[in-house]
């Protein structure tokens, strides 16, 4: 079996995994044992949750990681430097920007690099890629343990050389005596061979950004080669030698139990391999076309529970099944503001389901030998994965593997991983590798679906269009994204239910984070209600938002867009169809404007312009930043204007892209990025922030066009007419 065949994606500058035989899975490593799995090389320790690198928040998202070492790295004796992460590589371009600052640190190219993510058996545990928190949270302990490898090879090379330190200059993997450029040593000569164990014993410093030779620069993305040619290697692509396609038996819908099965008629198809059992009824062939056929001739029955609620009723469903609220925030009272306010606005907002669609389906392919189950997952989550697999087959931890090739897309969606379990069971059972992959179908029936969410806001203003009152209660999103930066003097959210856990009986089907989960529900009620209050004031709507934030970050990208954008103040509407909206997450601060044009006889909206200003602290890789603003921007534009699953009870009406739209590349605006600069803040995320005002912006844009303004999420042609109509009649 080759390299590629087995899913390890290349190996100089790319995305493998280790050949590594040790069973430990990287949830309790010992320094002996892991020293045993890398071999030979220079190993560098590293102490987790230095707060010197990492906020108090932040630190807490490491709690977990192995005692011993945070991030890890290797320089075996030919000078290249293996780095291991528990992070995997979706799209969201995290292996390059990482590879960018280990180079940064250590003092060699990217290209000397190789990036081993998300391989329970190599990589120091992680609790999963989520949330933007790679760079925040994994990057630094990684620039922390590049920086300490650097130190501890200035004392070997001062030992070997027979120089002081101050004489040692480290560049592209070399070091050398200032002066007497003759005496170097390389990274491979120091390692040689030899295995190294050595806790440096002062604080080791990191490069200011004035130093910076990688990181801040464009950097192509190391994986851009193998995924335009195909050569890259997804869970979908890996093939075992007498391996199993897998078809599984599935209720029409969530909720429905199964009552009887007869598999006669499968088990008659020439190859096939039929399973049924506790409740997994599946087919298996090597063809995974007879799979499906044979599967098609399982007669079966379930007991489908009445549906009571849709997606036309799940709203007054969720406002009565909601929990009590928690406070997020209040600052003086909410009676105060109203005593405060000449004009009260009281509005309720709307957004339904949401599926994570991405390209590539849920898949496994799992191979279980020798009490040892091994398995490769498209997943953000393979140490979740490993835990969970270990459940099912009633084994521990450490004799289960999970391997993350390339994943094609997540979105929070793969966070959640039946297939592995499914996958890993029926290897067990047929004793043969078995390949687990949902159909288009499957994958949406067993979406974790974005909750659907109602906000109601009250605010007011004063006779001088000051914002004096802020009662905001979001039901059943979360409270991410809800953040005041507005200075409101009398400010109270309230966020009831904490977001996709809501209680049994809630929501018809499973839920679960959904790209900046809650932030774009929040964004859209939020910047909506400070549009309807500029536009009640008279004021034009960038100059209202600067008018009632003193926040210098949120001024900022205020300001950076609307001067990209060439922004002249009016008041709404205008006719123009322009939107202005802002927001914060992960860390950064976003604004955006959106010029857009609507068919009044169609309802059809069109997004011809967005300019989006970021503040995201030092920007690790500007191409990569834009890369990931530009991909937050299109896929926004399907929450905002079309995306919305419809179903019966636990029955889910959508199953393909011939009724569930996402967006086209005939949607796709013109994108304009501003990335302002701070390099007084560490690095932010970068996977997210940009979607969040999405469904606000285009909001704003269409009243401004037509005077209508619209309270449900998407912002379908329907809905737009509908709008339209009720403010003419």
């Amino acid at each position: 079996m080759t390299e590629r065949d087995d899913g390890r994606n290349g190996a100089r500058g790319g995305f493998g995994n280790e050949t590594g035989d040790g069973s430990e899975s990287g949830t309790k490593v010992s320094r002996r044992d892991f020293l045993k799995r890398v071999g030979g090389g220079i190993v560098v320790f590293v102490a987790v949750g230095d707060p010197s690198l990492l906020s108090s928040a932040l630190a807490e998202q490491q709690r977990g990681y192995p005692t011993d070492f945070n991030a890890y790295l290797r320089i075996g004796e030919d000078g290249r430097v293996t780095v291991f992460s528990g992070k995997i590589e979706m799209g969201q371009g995290v292996m390059t920007s990482l590879a960018q600052m280990a180079a940064e640190e250590l003092g060699v190219s990217v290209e000397s690099l190789d990036m081993i993510m998300g391989d329970t058996d190599s990589c120091p545990w992680d609790a999963g890629t989520w949330g933007s928190l790679s760079t925040r949270v994994f990057g630094p302990a990684l620039r922390a343990a590049a920086a300490e490898a650097r130190e501890v090879l200035v004392d070997l090379a001062c030992e070997r050389l027979g120089a002081p330190r101050d004489a040692i200059r480290v560049r592209d993997g070399i070091l050398s005596v200032s002066g007497d450029e003759s005496r170097t040593v390389s990274f491979g000569e120091l390692a040689g061979g030899r295995r190294i164990e050595r806790t440096l014993g002062r604080e080791a410093v990191l490069k200011s950004v004035r130093e910076f030779s990688v990181m801040g620069r464009p950097l192509g993305r190391l994986d851009a080669v193998g995924k335009v040619t195909g050569a890259a290697r997804y869970a979908g692509d890996i093939r075992l030698p007498g391996m199993l396609r897998a078809r599984l038996l599935r209720p029409p819908a969530h909720g429905a139990t199964l009552q009887t099965v007869d598999t006669s008629q499968a088990d008659r198809v020439p190859g096939a391999v039929v399973v049924n059992q506790e409740g997994l009824v599946a087919v298996l062939h090597e063809d995974p076309e007879e799979a499906a056929r044979a599967l098609g001739l399982i007669q079966a029955t379930f007991d489908v529970p009445e549906p009571r609620v849709d997606n036309e009723s799940i709203f007054d469903h969720l406002l009565r099944t909601a929990p009590e609220g928690s406070v997020q925030d209040e600052r003086g009272t909410v009676e105060e503001g109203e005593r405060g306010s000449s004009v009260l606005f009281e509005r309720t907002y709307y957004d339904g389901y949401v599926a994570h669609a991405p390209v590539e389906t849920h898949t496994a392919l799992a191979r279980f030998e020798n009490g040892k189950a091994t398995l490769w997952i498209s997943t953000q989550t393979p140490f979740g994965d490993q835990r969970s697999v270990a459940r099912a087959l009633g084994v521990e931890p450490e004799n289960v593997r999970v391997i993350t090739p390339y994943v094609g897309g997540g979105f929070g969606g793969k966070a959640s991983s039946g297939q592995a379990v499914e996958a890993a069971r029926l290897a067990r059972i047929t004793g043969r590798p078995v390949q687990v992959m949902w159909t288009r179908a499957e994958e949406f029936f067993y979406d974790t679906f974005r909750p659907a969410a109602v906000v109601k806001v009250r605010s007011g203003i004063d006779g001088q269009g000051r914002i004096r009152l802020w009662d905001y209660r979001v039901y059943l999103a979360g409270a991410r994204g809800s953040d005041q930066f507005y200075d409101v003097p009398n400010s109270l959210v309230v966020a009831h239910g904490p977001r996709w856990t809501a209680g049994p009986g809630t929501h018809p089907f499973s839920t679960g984070p959904w790209r900046a989960p809650a932030a774009n529900t929040n964004t859209f009620a939020r910047e909506s209600q400070i549009d309807i209050m500029a536009a009640e004031a008279g004021m034009d709507p960038l100059e209202f938002r600067l008018r009632h934030t003193t926040d210098p970050r949120m001024r900022g990208v205020l300001e950076s867009v609307a001067e990209h954008f060439g922004w002249q103040p009016a008041s709404l509407p205008s006719g123009r169809g322009l939107g202005v909206a802002c927001g914060l997450d992960a860390g950064t601060y976003v604004a955006h404007i959106a010029q857009v044009s609507v068919d009044s006889r169609s309802g059809e909206v069109k997004v011809e312009r967005v300019a989006c200003a970021q503040d995201m602290g030092i920007v690790v890789n500007p191409d990569g930043a834009r890369m990931q603003m530009e991909g937050c921007i299109t896929m926004g534009l399907g929450y905002a204007l079309a995306e919305d699953v419809r179903f019966k009870g636990g029955e889910i009406l959508d199953r393909n892209f011939d009724t569930y739209s996402v967006p086209r590349f005939s949607w796709v605006p013109e994108i304009e990025t501003v990335l302002v600069q701070n390099d007084e803040l560490p690095p932010q995320g970068g996977g997210e922030p940009a979607i969040v005002c999405m469904g606000a912006v285009i909001a704003n844009a269409i009243f401004d066009a037509t005077g209508a303004r619209l309270f449900h999420l998407p912002m379908t042609p329907d809905r737009v007419l509908e709008a339209i109509s009720a403010r003419r009649s």
